[in-house]
This record gives structure tokens, sequence and C-alpha cells, in this order.
């Protein structure tokens, strides 16, 4: 079965950067995860206190599966949402971060509320994604965006990962 490569990480440290550069590195289609939400109409409302979409995890999973089954090639799939999906249908977890001054920055050019900014920081702080990336015992590792990002050195390391 063809597996996917998932990039997640807080708002603001880089995914969709990485993602779309690591899927043309690769050759692997790239998978938006906020045009699926679109496209299938996945949003459940708003949520006005915390600026944000609605979107029932399972119901994403259960498209993305199917994406991922129909595919002929891995996927990489961008969103901070994507590190849901069962183990079986991840073959790599990357997460992104990077340091807190620098995503403070990256948020406010998104003009992002004062208390949106403080919630991202404080789940960027608290590795909120990390632990729910540990608790779906994913294969991952980190990305520090506010390096350097070494994409040779990257893509090696993806290919051994994912040839575990």
């Amino acid at each position: 079965m063809k597996k996917a490569i998932v990039v997640t990480g807080t708002p603001g440290t880089g995914k969709t950067t990485l993602a779309k550069r690591l899927s043309k590195l690769l050759g692997y289609p790239y998978v938006d995860v906020n045009d699926i939400i679109l496209r299938y109409g996945l949003s459940e409302g708003y949520d006005k206190e915390r600026d944000c979409k609605i979107v029932d995890t399972k119901e994403l999973n259960k498209i993305l599966i199917d994406i991922i089954r129909s595919s002929d090639s891995p996927l990489v799939i961008d969103s901070h949402l994507a590190h849901f999906l069962p183990k079986r249908f991840v073959s790599l977890c990357i997460i992104t971060r990077c340091n807190l001054k620098l995503l403070r920055s990256r948020l406010k050019r998104r003009h992002y509320s004062d208390e949106k900014i403080a919630e991202n920081l404080e789940s960027e702080i608290m590795e909120v994604i990390p632990d729910e990336v540990f608790k779906k015992k994913h294969n991952f590792f980190f990305v520090d965006t506010d390096k350097k990002i070494d994409y040779k050195k990257l893509v090696k390391k993806i290919i051994l990962a994912c040839s575990e």
C-alpha cells in the first residue's frame, strides 16, 4: 500500500513551504488539507473565539484515506491536522518548528489576533502537536525551519526513514 508523508506543526512553523518543496524533490503529489476541507465541505462551522474553522478530523481522515488509497504514488500531505491519520497510512510524520520570536513574527504577518498568536505560541511551547504525533505512534522527526534547510540531506533522511 502506498502511504503518505505528513508535514505537520503549529500554524506558522513552515509546513507549507517545506511540504511543497519536498513534494517537488521527491516527485510525490502535494495535498493541501485546507483545499480538501473546502472541496468536500468538511467545515462544520466557525469558532469565533479561536478564529478558525471547526473540522471533524474523523470525516477528514476518511477523505484523506480514500485519496491515499487511490493514489499511484506516496503523497506529501500538508496540515496541522494531518497527523491524526491512522499510523498504517503514514510512512513518516515531519513536524516543523521554529523559534518563538520568528513564529510570532510570521503569525503577525498573517494578521492573527493577539489571542490567536498567544494560543499558537503556547501550543508550540507545550509541544501539543509532537505529543499528539507521539500518541499516534507515528514514525517522526523534527525539521527546524528557522535554520537553513539542507534539502539534499533531508530527502536522504526521508527516504531512509520511509524504508525502515
